[in-house]
């Protein structure tokens, strides 16, 4: 997909089981970061039907990550793009994978995401997220993005919705929870903001970009 092109086709109807999966399998998700969010909406992801995803990220498997993320204790000291990769394909073998062990900065972002009809921002620093959301409404106003804020503690997981914050910038989560606040992160609610990341890029492949 080039600048300029969009990646909100015509909405495939509801009812159209068959349409739904092929619009899904011909998808191509870039997800920017490979912890509690990006691994887990990547499972989602696939689950779903989406048959391509590209992931980044430039960290290793630890064990303070297995409370929350989708990896497993076998697999502490693997980078994370390949351990989620071995789990996505024992998910999906049939899906097509894209790798980069790589810490995204606003030079290479774009080359990073590639040819993605849809990007999950899926990282922990707060000027990470802003410059991915930067460069993205700056450079490519076309490629639909969906972020996160507000995920950590124990609040209700009502608190956690979906909005479209302008014409291709989605945000997800109660927008004020935040580990800085002391807040632990918990495996419930950070699947929760996970799974509304997922859902809003499917939408959007299907064509119903409304969340």
């Amino acid at each position: 997909m080039t600048a300029g092109d969009s990646p909100i086709r015509e909405p495939v109807a509801i009812d159209d089981d068959a349409g739904v999966r092929a619009r899904l399998a011909a998808g191509h998700v870039a997800i920017v970061g490979c912890g509690g969010l990006g691994s887990n909406a990547a499972a989602m992801l696939l689950r779903a039907g989406v048959g391509e995803l590209t992931l980044i990220d430039f960290d290793i498997v630890e064990e303070t990550n297995l409370n929350r993320q989708l990896f497993f204790r076998d697999q502490l000291g693997q980078p994370k793009t390949a351990a989620l990769a071995e789990t996505l394909l024992r998910i999906r073998p049939d899906a097509t994978l894209h790798l980069h062990q790589a810490r995204v900065g606003a030079d290479d972002l774009l080359e990073l995401v590639g040819e993605a009809d849809v990007v999950i921002e899926a990282v922990d620093a707060a000027e990470t997220k802003a410059m991915i959301a930067n460069v993205l409404l700056r450079e490519r106003p076309d490629l639909p993005l969906v972020s996160a804020s507000g995920l950590a503690g124990f609040a209700s997981a009502n608190t956690v919705v979906t909005e479209r914050v302008a014409e291709s910038f989605y945000l997800a989560g109660d927008h004020t929870s935040d580990v800085r606040h002391n807040l632990p992160l918990l495996a419930s609610r950070v699947m929760v903001a996970a799974a509304h990341e997922a859902h809003a890029a499917v939408r959007i492949l299907l064509g119903h970009p409304e969340p």
